[in-house]
């Protein structure tokens, strides 16, 4: 299957809910509507003619000062094909959120989560939404870029660590001294 026919059939599946598609230095996108995203990624992993099986990755991005705000952005292969897809969904600030795609492709769940943590966007039916890089008592998302730079943080108590001789980790210590 060659690169332009993906796009022509989501054009037809979607055409009422695609915001917009291009294919730049042999990259396809597509930006679709968050309500129907849901749909087109069970038909781009179902399709047999498709068979996207990989979702490599999520992230988002802050277009800061423009309406929507967010825009959250998935990288999918087709391991059988070889294709590569870019599936963009616009987010606003006012609604900052986004369906999760957790039930299609389990590699969403800390991809998802590592979006909410930087950047505050909450994945709707994400079994287990919570922060992943930032300690719970953290303020704020870093990743927005009105995140103030010079904002101070709560200090985390300091944690006793388990004594115990493996090497082969962080926290390793022989005694309570080391």
């Amino acid at each position: 299957m060659d690169q332009k026919s993906i796009l022509d059939l989501i054009r037809e599946k979607f055409s009422d809910s695609i915001i917009e598609t291009h294919s730049r230095l042999g990259q396809d996108t597509v930006v679709i509507e968050k309500t129907r995203l849901i749909d087109l990624a069970g038909f781009l992993k179902e399709d047999p003619e498709l068979k996207f099986n990989i979702l490599a990755d999520l992230t988002a991005v802050d277009y800061w000062k423009k309406n929507p705000r967010f825009e959250v952005v998935y990288h999918l292969l087709s391991l059988d094909n070889r294709p590569r897809l870019r599936v963009k969904t616009p987010v606003g600030e006012d609604d900052c959120t986004a369906p999760s795609l957790c039930k299609l492709w389990p590699a969403a769940n800390w991809y998802e989560r590592e979006v909410f943590d930087m950047f505050g966007i909450r994945f709707e039916g994400h079994p287990d939404l919570k922060r992943i890089l930032m300690y719970p008592g953290f303020k704020g998302h870093p990743l927005r870029k009105d995140y103030p730079k010079t904002r101070h943080q709560p200090i985390v108590k300091y944690r006793d660590l388990p004594v115990h001789g493996n090497p082969n980790t962080t926290t390793h210590r022989k005694n309570k001294d080391d």
